[in-house]
This record gives structure tokens, C-alpha cells and sequence, in this order.
């Protein structure tokens, strides 16, 4: 038995057999060309290319059919490289330079942008090489005439095990026999955890070396709860877990059934539970799962597909998709924010020594007027389809606040003058993610119509510690009483001028810590779609004075570890099943 551990992508056990997939299409031979030969190599090249873009269109075309539309258009970045001119000439430049043929040039091009995109010291760009070697594996194969393994064609259930899986086999693969997916490489941001999450397939990714230690139809355990894989696990250890898994089943079925129920307290306090998404393809998700609406739409998402910027339309067929499926329930979508530990290729490729305090988010779309406002189009454009909120990230001030409004305004001047409808009175929020933003929550709440937490850089930014350093990862505390004091004071200031509080960062999500939000007054929660039946259950197990006493308990305790093991004794006693 040996045990891996690396990232928990998307949450569930999945026990099975391994399907190994281990394609290495890149592996093409190096010979030296004649002169005459160029013309003959660049017309393979040019065929090859033509059956690529053959095959993704029909593959596209078959995901349009099966999927929502927004998986498919992963899809659409990988066929804007195949025709990227300036690629293929910096390919046949390479070729003529070296007097090589076409495939070695082609790899020897994709091994140069790859290394430059795996140095960069941002998380996105380097998941984004998955991209680049999806579409040169597949000019490559045409160029050999290799037939590509298909995941499409697995017809038993199977754990998928890969160094790397590229989009499209991930879109393309037999959901129905794929019960867990485990790979050495990817983060939580890369395309294989978000439609891993979408599919409801538990994965762990970031294993490293797990290809090395693992053959096919060995017996492998996926936890995607602890980010754990285990290989050929012992009788007690597959006894267990088969245990977890028929529990963690019956419980989800059982908390589904609450989906008509409200998150009520057991003393009458509604509480609102929104879901966080990335893609449109995740309404699907949030509607099963029973979410109240979209607490946070990262826009983010549609800004980093590869080769491309979206256009206003495409933004605006987004955002409509997303307000339509809702049928009326609110939807928050936040603007572009850029920057930090999120980058966009041909947008904010500056290089900063310290981005996650630098040009970013707001900041960065204030400076790049002419770009924000084509979002704000397409936002307010599309308002029209449904209850959209609009939401504003890492405000730090007043006058962020009100160059961000102006904006807005000047926008809607423009559309009433071309005589485009949208809706007048759309309400506008912002992030309170830094503490300079909550200790002056109190101004910005008069200007805005609702606030929500990001915990996730505001914990951050106010302990200091970056999420991302596993050297003080223990540092990263959301009991920290300076955390707790800021978001007590961030709500209070909320409250007295009427304004709802949401919280979309993790912390929202988490078990342990939904009853003391409940107890400091949190109106909002917005999590993981999957999350959600678990926080409503925890929330009409307890009444709002049970919450306030914990909280009251708390904030009188001086130190993170204090709170931490009072907090975590006092669920583990109320709740059972609250550890997976």
C-alpha cells in the first residue's frame, strides 16, 4: 500500500481499477532536410493543421450537443492557435534555420514556449501550457499519422490516472465510467479541476510522481476530500473507505432532499446560500444543488482562454447564459480581476516583483478605461435577461469606489444614447478584501448596495501571509482574531446602513466555520455549489443565539489556536459526520 498526497480539486471518494493514460504523442524523430524539401514540409504542416482544425470542430460540435456550451468553448482557443500565423511561421522559421523537418521544429518551437511559460511565476500562465501541448500533440499525430486514444471509448468504470490530461480529453472522456481522476501534475485552477468539479468527479491533482508508482488496473482510492490517493490500499483501509463512500453517498442524497427546504435557523432566521462559479457549464450544478443564486461569477475565467481576448458579444452571450438559466434568482458577477496571482495573456503581461500588492483587479481596469467599459456593456447589456448585481473587487477606498462608479455611469450614458436597453437600477456592490476597505466600511457602505467578503485575500492581507508559501501555510488562519474582529466590523457597519453582507471566499464554504458567520450576523454565503446542503444542514440544526454565544465565546479568546480547538470540539459535539 502506498499513499499520495497532493491537491483536493473536486470533493468525493472514488474506489476503483486505474486506466493509466500515458499518451506521449511529443516523441518525433530529427533528420535533416534539403532545401527543395522546405515546400513539401510546409504543405504537410499545412495539412496536418487542416485536419486538427477538422477534428476539433466536429469535436465541438459534438460537446455542443452534450454539454453546456462553455466547456465547448475551451475548444475555441485551441482552434484560434491552430490558426495563429505568427506561430506557424515562427515553426517553419525554426525549420528553414535548422534545415530540419517539420515535426522536430514543431516540438523544438513547443519546448521553448513551454519552459518560458513553466518559469513564469504566475499559477494561470503555467496551467495554460496544457493548451500548447493539446493542440502540437495533435498537428503531430496527423504529421505521423498516429490515431490519438480516445477517453471517449472507456466503457468500464475506471479511476483516470495521467502525468497531465489536456482539455479536450477531459471534455471528450466517458463521464459515466470516469468515477476519479487523479494527476501528477495541475492546481485548483486548472481546466481538469474545474470541469472535475463541474462533473461532480472527484479528483486530486499535484501528485508529482504518482505515474511512477502506479500501473494499470492496480486498485487506487481517490479522496478528494483530503487530497489523498492510495495505491492497492490493505483490507482495512478499503474497508474503511468503502464505509466513508457509502455514507458520504447517503448523506449527499439525504441533504439534496433539503433542497426545497430554506437554510432557516431553528429560531426563524433565513440565511441566503448562493454558489461560487467560474463557467456557465456550473448553473447546472448550482440549480440541483439548491443555491438561492450566483453569490460570485469570476469573469476572470472568460478573459483566460488562450489566444484570445473575448469580445463584448462574447461576454455578453456569457453573462446572458448565466441570467437566463437562473430564471430570476440574483446573480453577482464580478469584473475583471486581473493581476496578483492571475494573469492574462496580452493584457496584464507586466511583470511586477510584488503583484499580488501591485497593479491589479480594480486598479487595473480604472487605468484600461476603453477595456473596462466593454464589460460594463456587456454586463449591463445582458441585465436585461435576469437579476443581475454588479460587483467590484479589491476597492481599497473611497476613490476607487467612485472612479469605478463614474465609469459605470458614463457607460450607461453611452448605451441610452445608442438607444440599447438595459436595466436602470442594477444593483452594484463591492469586495472587502483588504482591511482598509473594512476598517472603512463604514463611507463605502453609503455608496454602494451591498458588500461582500472575500476571506480569501483579506485573511491574507491582514495576517500578512502569502496562501501560496507552504512555509507559513500554517499562518493562514481564518480564526485569527484580527480576521474575526474585521468581518464583525465589516457587518455591523453594513447593518447600520441597511445593506445585506455576503461572504464568497472559502471560508464561506467551510463547515467549522458556518456557525460562527450565522453568529456574527452574516447574511450571504457563497460557496462551492457542492457545499451547499451541508452548510443548510448545519445552519437548521442551530438557533441564531446558540451562534451568537459561540461567537461571543470566541471573540473573547486572545489567540487563533484557542479558537480554533474551541471551535472545532464545539462542532465535532453538535454535528455528526462533520470530518469526512
Amino acid at each position: 500500500m502506498k499513499e499520495f498526497h497532493g491537491i483536493s480539486a473536486s470533493p468525493g471518494i472514488a474506489i476503483g481499477r486505474v486506466f493509466l493514460y500515458m499518451e506521449d504523442s511529443m516523441a518525433v524523430p530529427k533528420y535533416t532536410i534539403e532545401h527543395d524539401s522546405i515546400d513539401t514540409e510546409i504543405s504537410r504542416y499545412e495539412e496536418a493543421v487542416n485536419k486538427a482544425t477538422s477534428d476539433l470542430n466536429q469535436l465541438k460540435e459534438q460537446l455542443t450537443k452534450e454539454v453546456a456550451e462553455e466547456n465547448s468553448r475551451i475548444l475555441d482557443s485551441h482552434l484560434l492557435m491552430l490558426s495563429d500565423s505568427m506561430f506557424n511561421d515562427q515553426v517553419f522559421q525554426r525549420m528553414k534555420n535548422d534545415m530540419i523537418n517539420i515535426e522536430a521544429a514543431l516540438k523544438s518551437v513547443i519546448e521553448d514556449l513551454v519552459d518560458k511559460l513553466n518559469a513564469s511565476r504566475d499559477l494561470y500562465l503555467r496551467e495554460r501550457t496544457v493548451d500548447i501541448l493539446d493542440v502540437a500533440k495533435r498537428i503531430i499525430n496527423h504529421l505521423m499519422f498516429r490515431e490519438r486514444l480516445s477517453l471517449a471509448d472507456i466503457n468500464t468504470e475506471v479511476i483516470l490516472v495521467s502525468q497531465n490530461l489536456m482539455p479536450s480529453d477531459t471534455l471528450l472522456m466517458n463521464k459515466r465510467m470516469v468515477k476519479g481522476i487523479a494527476m501528477d501534475s495541475g492546481g485548483r485552477t486548472s481546466h481538469t479541476a474545474i470541469l472535475a468539479k463541474s462533473f461532480e468527479i472527484p479528483a486530486v491533482l499535484g501528485l508529482r510522481e504518482l505515474t511512477k508508482s502506479i500501473n494499470t488496473n492496480d486498485l487506487i482510492i481517490v479522496d478528494g476530500h483530503h487530497g489523498k490517493v492510495i495505491i492497492n490500499p490493505d483490507d482495512d483501509t478499503r474497508a474503511l473507505y468503502e464505509k466513508m463512500l457509502l455514507e458520504y453517498q447517503k448523506r449527499e442524497s439525504e441533504l439534496l432532499n433539503m433542497n426545497m427546504l430554506a437554510a432557516e435557523t431553528k429560531d426563524g432566521k433565513l440565511i441566503n446560500l448562493q454558489a461560487n462559479i467560474e463557467i456557465p457549464e456550473e448553473v447546472d450544478s448550482v440549480l440541483v444543488h439548491g443555491a438561492d443564486g450566483i453569490g460570485l461569477y469570476r469573469s476572470e475565467f472568460l478573459f483566460m482562454q488562450p489566444g484570445r481576448v473575448p469580445s463584448e458579444e462574447q461576454q455578453y452571450e456569457a453573462y446572458k447564459t448565466v441570467l437566463e438559466a437562473m430564471e430570476g434568482k440574483p446573480v453577482t458577477i464580478r469584473t475583471l480581476d486581473v493581476g496578483g496571482d492571475k494573469f492574462i495573456p496580452k493584457v496584464n503581461n507586466l511583470a511586477e516583483n510584488n503583484p499580488l500588492l501591485g497593479w491589479r483587479a480594480i486598479r487595473f481596469c480604472i487605468e484600461h478605461k476603453e477595456f473596462f467599459k466593454q464589460q460594463l456593456r456587456a454586463l449591463l447589456r445582458a441585465s436585461v435577461f435576469g437579476n443581475l448585481k454588479i460587483m467590484f473587487p479589491m476597492i481599497s477606498g473611497v476613490e476607487e469606489l467612485e472612479k469605478a462608479l463614474a465609469i459605470l455611469e458614463e457607460t450607461k450614458d453611452d448605451l441610452r444614447k445608442e438607444k440599447i436597453n438595459f436595466i436602470e437600477r442594477i444593483p452594484v456592490g463591492i469586495m472587502i478584501e483588504v482591511p482598509s476597505a473594512a476598517m472603512t466600511s463604514d463611507i463605502l457602505a453609503r455608496k454602494v448596495d451591498f458588500f461582500s467578503i472575500g476571506t480569501n485575500d483579506l485573511i491574507q492581507y491582514t495576517i500578512a501571509v502569502d496562501r501560496g508559501n507552504e512555509k507559513i501555510a500554517t499562518l493562514y488562519e481564518p480564526f485569527h482574531p484580527g480576521v474575526l474582529r474585521l468581518i464583525r466590523m465589516v457587518i455591523e457597519n453594513a447593518h447600520e446602513q441597511g445593506l445585506s453582507v455576503s461572504m464568497c471566499g472559502e471560508m464561506a464554504g467551510d463547515l467549522y466555520s458556518s456557525v460562527i458567520l450565522l453568529g456574527l450576523g452574516l447574511d450571504v454565503y457563497s460557496m462551492s455549489a457542492i457545499s451547499i446542503p451541508e452548510i443548510k444542514r448545519i445552519i437548521r440544526s442551530v438557533s441564531m443565539s446558540e451562534a451568537e454565544e459561540l461567537v461571543g465565546t470566541i471573540m473573547a479568546m486572545k489567540s487563533f489556536g484557542d479558537i480554533d480547538k474551541y471551535v472545532r470540539n464545539w462542532m465535532e459535539e453538535k454535528f455528526d459526520n462533520i470530518r469526512y
